[in-house]
């Protein structure tokens, strides 16, 4: 098995990419950031592995944090709770994992397998199951794929453990799994149902970590150099220039384990007397321009910061920010049929047929 050790810098460029590609969503980073610091101090080191090196018979830890990310910034969960996630399935299902990814790229849950590797000694793979963040556990690619949607542990920092042992479809471990997490505070760490390296290697979403390092590299070089860090961002990735503009309202309330809304933005620059407003349920789901839809998932709505280039997610967005908006492609699995039903836009209560922004 090929395998290559994360730096310390990675792991930066790791939290910065990952929020990118958070969409707004996955948790605010840092926490896991300060985390993966410590455990590296601690002399501990995470290897990465390609997908195609794991055995079929391979045995994959899914790891995720659950719940709405403004309850995640109030209560903050450490690596140790992460960690007993998986080790709490391994002793529910009487086996060791022999590697652990993300359920997504997005933001901190695009960090925090890296804990859980450091501390179990095992390596990351370089995949997770949506490419991005999504709020759900029914919009992955093994949700698409009809894999086997439990068992579930969820667990809290009070020592609050739960398994979610059998459920019927991925839709019914959302609604089961989300009720506990409500009854946590609404938030939680959770080790999704475990994966063998055959089914990683046909449904998993390959190379994100990768990705968002490269990412987050583009925006930290940029930031050094004093250059355009979005401008950075898009000669990386195959994305497209949305819009400018001010943060002139945020309407957001944490309901039923989410954080919903909705933000409305002024145009700046060549978007002067132009109107936006992006609606989200944990992340950014649909972004209309003057009223007309301009972009929606499971096309990637990045607001970043117009200085830094940075993530700005839902929880933290305020009136008064600088923003730009860009747009990146979705995993080809999601532009299916299939895919579509499980995060195109009427799977979040739209009436709204998917339009992409990078169609021809």
């Amino acid at each position: 098995m090929s395998s290559r050790e994360i730096t310390e810098d990675d792991i930066e460029s790791l939290a910065v990419g990952a929020w990118i590609l958070g969409t707004g969503g996955g948790g605010n980073p840092y926490l896991s950031l300060l985390n993966m610091r410590v455990l590296y101090r601690q002399g501990k080191r995470v290897q990465l592995i390609d997908a195609g090196d794991l055995a079929d018979d391979a045995y994959v830890a899914v790891i995720a944090g659950m719940g709405a990310p403004l309850v995640g910034i109030e209560r903050l969960t450490d690596h140790r709770v992460f960690t007993r996630a998986a080790v709490f399935m391994e002793e529910h299902t009487r086996r060791r994992f022999d590697a652990v990814m993300g359920m997504e790229i997005g933001g901190g849950n695009g960090v925090r397998p890296l804990m859980v590797a450091a501390n179990l000694g095992i390596p990351v793979v370089d995949s997770d199951t949506m490419g991005r963040a999504y709020p759900e556990a029914q919009m992955t690619s093994v949700a698409v794929g009809k894999l086997k949607p439990c068992p579930m542990t969820v667990v809290d920092v009070r020592g609050l453990e739960a398994v979610v042992e059998t459920v019927p479809t991925w839709k019914w471990a959302e609604r089961v799994g989300r009720k506990i997490v409500v009854e946590y505070g609404s938030t939680a760490s959770t080790c999704q149902p475990p994966r063998t390296g055959a089914e990683v290697k046909k449904w998993g979403i390959h190379g994100t970590t990768t990705k968002a390092i490269a990412i987050g590299r583009a925006v930290r070089e940029a930031q050094r150099t004093h250059d355009d860090p979005v401008a950075a961002i898009l000669a990386v990735e195959p994305g497209k220039l949305l819009y400018r503009g001010k943060v002139v309202d945020v309407e957001r309330r944490a309901t039923e384990g989410f954080l919903r809304g909705v933000v409305r933005f002024e145009g700046m620059d060549d978007w002067r007397g132009s109107a936006m407003q992006i609606d989200f349920q944990n992340e950014w789901i649909v972004a209309r321009r003057d009223g007309e839809p301009a972009a929606m998932s499971p096309d990637l709505i990045c607001v970043l910061d117009s200085v830094s280039g940075e993530a700005v997610g839902t929880e933290t967005i305020r009136y008064g920010q600088r923003v730009t908006v860009i747009v990146l492609p979705g995993p080809d699995i999601f532009l299916t049929p299939e895919g579509l039903a499980h995060v195109g836009p009427r799977a979040f209560g739209y009436d709204l047929d998917f339009r992409s922004v990078f169609a021809s």
